[in-house]
C-alpha cells in the first residue's frame, strides 16, 4: 500500500477487528461491537477520529461477542450475550447491534429476553472522541491536545474540541437515556420472551456544518441512512451482473464490485467526479498510483472511474519546485488527504508526491482509458497533461541523463523507496543488502514505455504521424537499454533496480513480472521470467510471492520482502497472457481464487508468503487492509485477462479470446459498459457463444487486440 513504512507500524486492530467503509469515512471495532481506546479502533470521518471509544455494557458487565458480519460494506452486525448477574454461563439476555457508517454512525441496540421472566436491564454506552489525525492513531504518534469540553442531557451529549483555529464537534443522542460521567445510561424492563430496542446516533459537527440539535434523532438518522443507501442502490444498478459456473469467482466478483463501490471518493472540487481511495481502514485517501492501477484493473466495469482519476489527478498535478512535498511540474502526486492536520502529513502538507511510477502510470491510463471509448473531448482535455507528465520523465524522472528513471527523496521525511513496495526495506540485493538511491526499478521503466508507446497510439490516431515515430522512437531506444543493463544472465531473470552505483540489485523479486505486462521484456526472456515467477521459490500456492525464498531478505510475514500481493499477481498474470504463457496465467488466476475461498470471498492487501504445502490456508498478514482498492480490482483484473477482453474503440473494435479454467466452468455477464452502451457476454472455456448490445459502429473480433506497437507509426 501507497504510503506504508513498516518501521513506524502500530500493533495489530486486535483479534478479529471488523471494519467498515462509507466513502472517506470508516469504522474498525472489536468483533462485539466496541470501540476501545487500547487498540487503534474507531469511526473516522475525513481523516479525523471522530470516535474513540464507543462500548456498551449490560447491568455493569460487557458484552460477550458471538459472531458479527457484514450485510454490506457500510453495515456492521455484531451478535453478542449479556453476562449473569450471579456469575452462571448461561444467560437469557442477547444483544443485537447493527449499525450503519456514513458521515458518521447508526446503531440500532436490540436486547433479546429468552426468560420466561421479565427483565430489568441498564444499558450503559460509554462515549468519547478525542478528535486524533488518522497518522496520530495508525502510528502511536503524541496527539495534539485538544480542550475538550462535554454537554450532556436527557438523551443527547456533546463533545467540542478546539486546537488552535480549528473546532470539531459531535452530537451523541439516545432517547430517553440519562446523562452520566462516561455516556450515556437507559434503563429498560425487556418482557420475557420478548425485547427491546434504542437507537443511538452520531453526527459529527463543524462550523460549516451546524446542525440544529432539537432535531429529532429518527429524523437525522433517516438522512444518514438515505443517502447511503441510495449510493448503493445506484452503484448496485450499475454494475455488471456476472454468473459464473465457479461460485467462489462470482462470489469473488459481487464482493469487488461491492467493495470498489464502497471506497469511491467524491472529488469535493468536483462533486461529479468519482475517485477510489486506496484503502481502509488506514488509506481512504486519494493515492495516484493506486488510484491509476486501480481504474485501469476495473476498466471493464466502469470506465468512469478512470476518467475521474485522471481528472482529479491532472487538477493536483505538480506546477513547481517543492522539496518539502517532492512536487515538480508535471509530476503526478503520490497522495492527498482532505482532512489532516499539516504537521502530520508527509512533506507536512496535505498532498505529497515522492513517488516514481504514477506519473508514467498516468500517461498508460489516460491511453487505455481512450480505447475503451470515454468520451473524446475529455480525453483531448487531458492530452496536455500526458505530454506534462512525460516532460517530468524526460527532465526530472530521469534525474543524471542515462535513459532510465530513478528516484531519491528529497528530504528526510519524504518516502525513502518511491515504487509501490515503499517499505523503507522493499529493494534489496540477493544476499538482503538495502539498495542504495538513486534507484531505478525494473517495473518503472516498463512503465514508461508502456506510456511513451499509449502517448505514441493517441498521436497516431490523431494523424500527428511525426510525434507518434518520435515516441515510438524513444520507447524502442529505452527497451533496447533496459534488456541490455536489467538482465542478469545467469540468473535468468531481471535486476529488480539499478542502485546508485549502476549495479543491477540482483535479487529475484516478482516486480519482474510487471515488465511483462508493460511489454518492455524482449520475447526472448520472457520465458525465462515465466519459469522463474512459477518456480518453488516464487509461487507459495496462492500466488507469487514479492521476493523468493532463497533470497537473504525473504521472511513470509514481511511486508514487501515474501508476501504475496493479490494486484501484484494479477498484473503478473496480464503479463504472462500477453507473451502468450496461459497456462501459467492460468494458474496464478486460480490461486488467487482459492486463497479468497478463505478469506470470505474478499481479497486483502496482502497474506503471509507461507507454501500452500505447509499451510492449507492463506496466513493473514497482521494489518493488512481490507477491502483495500486493488485487492478488490483483482478478481475483474483476473477475467479481463483470461477473457483476453479488450476494445479499441476508436476503430470501432472489440476483442476477445477467452481462456478461462476449466474449473471456472460457463461465464455469463450482463450489463458490461463499452462507450455509451451495456455489452452482455456468455463464454465457456475457450469459445464465445455470444457477445450482444454491442453500440453501433463496434464489431466483434474472436482473437487478441493488437498491442501498442502495432498501432504506432513506424
Amino acid at each position: 500500500m501507497a504510503g506504508w513504512n513498516a518501521d513506524n507500524a502500530a500493533g495489530s486492530m486486535g483479534e478479529g477487528a471488523i471494519t467498515l467503509v462509507a466513502g472517506s469515512s470508516f469504522c474498525i471495532s472489536l468483533p462485539n461491537g466496541d470501540i476501545v481506546p487500547s487498540h487503534p479502533h474507531g469511526v473516522f470521518h475525513r481523516d479525523t477520529r471522530i470516535l474513540s471509544r464507543w462500548s456498551i455494557a449490560i447491568n455493569g458487565q460487557p458484552v460477550e461477542p458471538l459472531g458479527a458480519w457484514n450485510p454490506s460494506p457500510y453495515q456492521g452486525t455484531y451478535m453478542g450475550r449479556a453476562a449473569r448477574a450471579d456469575g452462571r454461563a448461561d444467560t437469557p439476555l442477547t444483544v443485537e447491534r447493527k449499525r450503519e457508517l456514513g458521515s458518521g454512525i447508526v446503531e440500532d441496540i436490540t436486547i433479546h429476553n429468552y426468560s420466561v421472566r421479565p427483565a430489568s436491564c441498564e444499558l450503559a454506552l460509554a462515549v468519547d472522541a478525542d478528535f486524533a489525525d488518522l497518522f496520530e492513531v495508525k502510528d502511536g504518534r503524541p496527539q495534539r491536545q485538544w480542550e475538550r469540553t462535554r454537554t450532556a442531557r436527557a438523551g443527547l451529549l456533546r463533545i467540542e474540541a478546539v486546537w488552535q483555529e480549528t473546532r470539531k464537534e459531535i452530537v451523541v443522542r439516545m432517547r430517553d437515556a440519562e446523562a452520566t460521567s462516561d455516556g450515556l445510561l437507559l434503563r429498560m424492563d425487556v418482557p420475557a420472551r420478548g425485547h427491546c430496542s434504542v437507537r443511538a446516533t452520531v453526527l459529527p459537527l463543524t462550523a460549516e456544518t451546524e446542525v440544529d440539535t432539537e432535531l429529532p434523532t429518527l429524523v437525522l438518522s433517516a438522512e444518514i441512512i438515505a443517502a447511503q443507501q441510495g449510493r448503493q442502490r445506484a452503484w448496485d444498478a450499475h454494475v455488471p451482473m456476472t454468473r459464473v459456473g465457479n461460485p467462489t469467482v462470482e462470489r469473488s466478483l459481487a464482493r469487488s464490485h461491492d467493495d470498489i463501490g464502497a471506497l469511491r471518493l467524491v472529488d469535493p472540487d468536483h462533486p461529479d467526479r468519482m475517485v477510489i481511495a486506496a484503502g481502509a481502514p488506514w488509506f481512504m485517501a486519494l493515492f495516484g498510483r493506486d488510484s491509476l492501477l486501480t481504474s485501469f484493473m476495473y476498466l471493464p466495469v466502469d470506465p468512469t472511474l478512470a476518467l475521474g482519476a485522471l481528472q482529479t489527478l491532472a487538477d493536483r498535478q505538480g506546477q513547481k519546485t517543492d522539496p518539502l512535498t517532492e512536487e515538480q511540474p508535471g509530476r503526478i502526486l503520490h497522495e492527498v488527504r482532505l482532512d489532516v492536520g499539516t504537521g502530520l502529513a508527509l512533506g507536512g502538507r496535505s498532498a505529497y508526491y515522492g513517488t516514481v511510477d504514477a506519473t508514467p502510470l498516468f500517461v498508460t491510463l489516460l491511453g487505455e482509458a481512450r480505447l475503451w471509448g470515454l468520451p473524446a473531448d475529455d480525453i483531448a482535455a487531458l492530452v496536455p497533461h500526458a505530454d506534462r507528465a512525460l516532460d517530468w520523465i524526460q527532465n526530472y524522472g530521469d534525474r543524471d541523463g542515462d535513459g532510465f528513471v530513478e528516484y531519491e527523496r528529497l528530504n528526510d521525511q519524504g518516502l525513502i523507496n518511491q515504487g509501490w513496495k515503499d517499505s523503507w526495506d522493499g529493494i534489496n540485493f540477493a544476499d538482503g543488502r538495502l539498495a542504495e538511491p538513486p534507484i531505478a526499478l525494473c517495473e518503472v521503466q516498463g512503465y514508461v514505455y508502456s506510456a511513451l508507446m499509449a502517448r505514441a497510439r493517441i498521436a497516431y490516431d490523431d494523424g500527428d504521424n511525426a510525434l507518434a515515430l518520435d515516441l515510438r522512437h524513444r520507447a524502442g531506444l529505452l527497451k533496447k537499454q533496459f534488456n541490455e543493463q536489467f538482465w542478469i544472465p545467469d540468473r535468468g531473470y531481471y535486476a529488480v533496480a539499478l542502485d546508485g552505483e549502476k549495479r543491477p540489485v540482483d535479487a529475484c523479486a516478482s516486480n519482474m513480472g510487471h515488465c511483462l505486462w508493460s511489454g518492455i521484456a524482449d520475447t526472448d526472456k520472457a520465458a525465462y521470467v515465466a519459469h522463474r515467477l512459477l518456480s518453488a521459490e516464487m509461487f507459495s500456492g496462492w500466488g507469487v510471492r514479492t521476493l523468493a525464498t532463497d533470497m537473504g531478505a525473504y521472511n513470509p510475514v514481511s511486508y514487501h520482502n515474501g508476501s504475496v500481493w493479490p494486484h501484484d499477481n494479477a498484473l503478473i498474470a496480464a503479463g504472462l497472457m500477453r507473451y502468450g504463457f496461459v497456462k501459467e496465467a492460468q494458474l496464478i488466476a486460480t490461486a488467487l481464487m482459492d486463497a479468497a475461498e478463505h478469506t470470505n470471498n474478499r481479497l486483502p492487501e496482502l497474506f503471509c508468503g507461507f507454501s500452500r504445502s505447509d499451510c492449507p490456508v492463506p496466513v493473514p498478514y497482521p494489518t493488512a487492509c481490507a477491502p483495500q482498492a486493488w485487492a478488490s480490482a483483482t478478481p475483474v483484473m483476473l477475467v479481463r485477462t483470461l477473457l483476453r477482453y479488450a476494445p479499441h474503440i476508436p476503430d470501432g473494435l472489440f476483442w476477445m479470446q477467452p481462456a478461462l479454467p476449466l474449473s471456472w466452468g460457463t461465464l455469463h455477464s450482463e450489463n458490461l459498459p463499452l462507450k455509451g452502451g451495456r455489452v452482455t457476454i456468455d463464454v465457456t472455456g475457450t469459445r464465445v457463444n455470444g457477445v450482444d448490445g454491442l453500440p453501433s459502429g463496434v464489431v466483434f473480433r474472436n482473437g487478441t487486440r493488437p498491442q501498442a506497437e502495432d498501432f504506432a507509426a513506424s
